[in-house]
């Protein structure tokens, strides 16, 4: 298993080119054929002097995942939503988005991805296409009502909520929950 967070308050954590290396030291560190195919890369690259290119990084992972008798592999890929859209062509997002249709068309049976987003347009009109089983949880009555639990239990529990005024406090565990789009 490999995880990895997009962070919008971290732009280290934003873009493919950091997606990629996060990746290949998690699948590394699990398996010994995963590890000689990362040697590789790293002795190719004057054993750490020069950086890979996004695209040496990615051709190694799908290589990784191509192992022969390699168990299952699940890669997790949290908060693609908080990857930028920018003016650039491709936009981090973009191309995080163009490897996971790239790494969907392999087709490895014991490969399995799952990526988490709040609905965004962009992101759903690609993810629609590569996945057999979407779940939405946007819009769950239970993801609501654990929002809704989390927020009355914090405004209950905080010291200083405790000095607000009741009708105050009933308003923001009404409100938030209401506004947090599934958050």
């Amino acid at each position: 298993m490999a995880y990895f967070y997009f962070d919008f308050r971290d732009v280290d954590k934003q873009k493919l080119g950091n997606l990629l290396p996060s990746l290949l030291i998690q699948l590394s560190a699990q398996s010994d054929p995963c590890c000689d195919i990362l040697d590789r890369l790293y002795s190719a690259h004057d054993r750490g002097v020069r950086k890979p290119s996004d695209r040496a990084m990615a051709d190694c992972l799908k290589e990784m995942l191509s192992v022969e008798a390699q168990g299952p592999t699940y890669i997790i890929i949290d908060a693609l939503d908080e990857s930028p859209i920018t003016s650039t062509v491709p936009s981090p997002r973009e191309e995080v988005l163009d490897f996971v249709d790239e790494l969907v068309g392999l087709h490895l049976s014991n490969v399995h991805i799952c990526v988490t987003s709040r609905p965004e347009h962009d992101i759903q009109a690609i993810l629609k296409h590569l996945t057999l089983h979407p779940v939405f949880l946007h819009d769950e009555t239970g993801q609501q009502q654990d929002i809704a639990n989390y927020v009355a239990a914090f405004v209950h529990s905080d010291r200083k909520m405790q000095r607000w005024r009741a009708e105050d406090r009933d308003l923001v565990i009404k409100a938030l929950p209401e506004r947090a789009d599934g958050m």
